[in-house]
């Protein structure tokens, strides 16, 4: 009885396990909860001694992240850390290296941040980009969305560059866009920074406690947005074709989407990372994409993106002995394949002109073919004929297709093949050979023959 029991339990718990990992498998990209590690980079050079309103800027912003640290306890997607620069040496002699992490990411560690905060005191000067540099060391991998919050009230003093320190630690993966916070600073400091990351000017108190508010809020929160797809007509009525969404700056991909209309008929509900720009592909044949897509945080998006399409489908006529016969497709007037079709199938196309290359036996041409919106364009190509070639001894030469009194290659003949059977569209044809083993062109045999739909027939080239 009780291995009985044993087996039943085992079999429920492998059962559960099976159930589990598909319900995994099966929920959804955008709704997995992702760890957002935000690393605030924390400006104590020696300015910020200097007073602001009620306060020192120092006094103040300790404060002010201080109750924000202390207000994310109960956010368990997060993961915080504390990096500061101008703290560790005094100024002059000017020292470039003056940066340190002070607390490296963790869970539950408020606390620890907050403890740390009230016992720095600023002393330095403002290494801006080599603290930027040092703090790609700081993050334990790029698998979370990593952002970094950089508070300063000043601009980089030791001739680096923090723009570029910013767009290479991006291009990396290592981070998003920074958000960078200025206390009490000049409205010209936009200028110098908006090349390192998102800037917000807190001009007082009040502000930088708003600030700091929105930031977190845009670190912790997708954003809402649908996809239109246009028809010829600038209706949002085309669907279910993957969409991808690419960081215009890192080219990193982000989200992959099967476009889907919801239950009203209407383009579907998608919730984005509002931090990225994005360039959106969506793979039609050929794909049409959108470049410079931009969210604007708790605010739905609605990204229009003309795709309209039609159907093509391509067909032969009755019975055929074409296995698997293709068509290459090529946009007019361009030599590049777009797509390979099977014949028996449709696709659906952006509406326009294309190429249509048919790789049967000899290959057909089809210019100008017209995909409309909506509309089923159907390419049919006659059914094939089947010709033998007897021989009784090895032979070389080739098949040609005979067309207003000129020749065109179809194919050469197999040398050690005494019987050959071959696939060919109806037309006129004719073999050009001579037996191998002979040594002079006077040999050469021609014979014509001629080839029906759905016939066939034999030809003895002796």
């Amino acid at each position: 009885m009780n291995v009985l029991r044993c087996f039943f339990l085992a079999f429920f718990a492998l059962g559960m396990t099976v159930f589990c990992q598909s319900a995994q498998a099966q929920r959804p990209l955008s709704q997995e909860p992702q760890l957002t590690r935000i690393l605030f980079l924390y400006d104590a050079s020696q300015s910020m001694y200097g007073q602001w309103q009620s306060g020192t800027k120092m006094d103040i912003a300790k404060k002010l992240l201080s109750e924000l640290i202390d207000s994310l306890r109960k956010e368990d997607r997060i993961e915080l850390a504390l990096h500061v620069y101008g703290h560790l040496k005094k100024y002059p002699p000017q020292d470039c290296d003056d940066n340190r992490l002070e607390i490296p990411f963790s869970k539950n560690n408020h606390d620890k941040i907050i403890a740390k905060l009230a016992t720095i005191k600023p002393s330095g000067t403002t290494p801006i980009a080599r603290s930027l540099e040092e703090c790609e060391h700081d993050f334990p991998d790029a698998k979370a969305r990593n952002i970094i919050v950089l508070i300063t009230d000043g601009i980089e003093e030791c001739s680096g560059d923090p723009c570029a320190v910013s767009k290479a630690l991006q291009l990396k993966g290592i981070m998003l866009k920074p958000f960078v916070i200025g206390i009490g600073s000049n409205s010209d400091y936009q200028k110098t920074f908006d090349c390192v990351g998102t800037y917000f000017n807190a001009a007082n108190e009040t502000s930088f406690k708003t600030i700091l508010n929105v930031v977190i809020s845009q670190a912790l929160n997708n954003t809402t947005a649908q996809v239109n797809l246009l028809d010829t007509y600038g209706n949002p009525t085309e669907t279910d074709v993957n969409m991808s969404f690419y960081d215009e700056f890192s080219g990193a991909l982000k989200y992959n989407f099967i476009h889907t209309m919801n239950n009203r008929g209407l383009p579907d509900t998608l919730r984005l990372d509002p931090l990225s720009t994005y360039r959106v592909v969506v793979h039609t044949l050929p794909p049409v994409f959108t470049d410079s897509v931009a969210m604007t945080p708790g605010k739905h998006t609605i990204i229009p993106i003309d795709a309209p399409q039609g159907f093509l489908t391509l067909k032969y006529d009755g019975a055929s002995e074409y296995k698997q016969l293709q068509a290459i497709v090529r946009l007019k007037n361009t030599m590049k394949t777009m797509h390979v079709q099977d014949f028996n199938s449709t696709e659906k196309y952006i509406i326009g002109k294309y190429d249509l290359e048919i790789l049967c036996t000899p290959r057909l041409l089809l210019n100008d073919v017209e995909i409309a919106q909506s509309h089923t364009t159907t390419v049919q190509i006659p059914q094939p004929g089947l010709i033998t070639l007897l021989s009784s001894s090895n032979v070389i030469g080739g098949v040609f297709q005979e067309e207003k009194n000129e020749l065109k290659w179809v194919q050469n003949l197999e040398e050690a093949v005494l019987k050959q059977t071959l696939v060919l569209q109806p037309g006129n044809y004719k073999v050009v050979m001579r037996p191998k083993n002979s040594k002079s062109s006077d040999y050469t045999v021609q014979k014509s023959f001629k080839i029906s739909s759905g016939t066939s027939t034999n030809l003895n080239l002796n």
